[in-house]
């Protein structure tokens, strides 16, 4: 993942306050209790910060795609990344605005939905468990642009995900 040297000057430039313990147990139970399929997925929150945002989902016999090798399902790989995008995107729009209240902000992540996602599936999802990380690249007034991970417990990369999403 970039530093913030590498990431687009405008979002660059914002304050990177530290979210409030409310903040982040309100976005945990929004993502993993309140979205039905993030529960399906088993979705935990890991990090949650303006630059990061980390989840874990646990290998379970529900998620397998290929029976024969056990493989994760690759839906269950984009729905992950999609999922830790808009996090990422809701972290962003949490810290540019971090002067106003946790409701307002939440407000705000209320108008995020995906606009455009890529995934590369570059190794088979095998494992007891696998990361997911998430960060802005750029977060407009409109449109916010994350580039996603999926890792292994090994920490090796199986995914990659670069997406858009509706902010405003």
């Amino acid at each position: 993942m970039p530093t913030n040297q590498n990431r687009n000057q405008n979002y660059a430039q914002i304050p990177r306050n530290e979210f409030d313990a409310s903040f982040v147990e309100t976005i945990r139970v929004l993502f993993e209790e309140t979205i039905a399929f993030n529960k399906v997925l088993g979705l935990k929150v890991i990090v949650l910060s303006p630059d990061l945002v980390e989840c874990r989902i646990a290998m379970q016999p529900s998620l397998i795609g290929h029976a024969p090798t056990q493989r994760l399902h690759g839906g269950v790989i984009s729905a992950g990344l999609d999922a830790i995008g808009g996090m990422a995107i809701m972290a962003g729009i949490a810290s540019k605005f971090s002067d106003e209240s946790t409701e307002q902000r939440l407000q705000r992540c209320t108008r995020v939905a995906t606009i455009d996602m890529r995934i590369d599936y570059l190794r088979p999802g095998i494992g007891d468990f696998f990361i997911l990380r998430g960060e802005v690249l750029r977060l407009g007034s409109r449109v916010g642009s994350t580039r996603m991970e999926f890792l292994g417990s090994d920490g090796r990369l199986l995914s990659t995900g670069a997406a858009a999403y509706v902010v405003s």
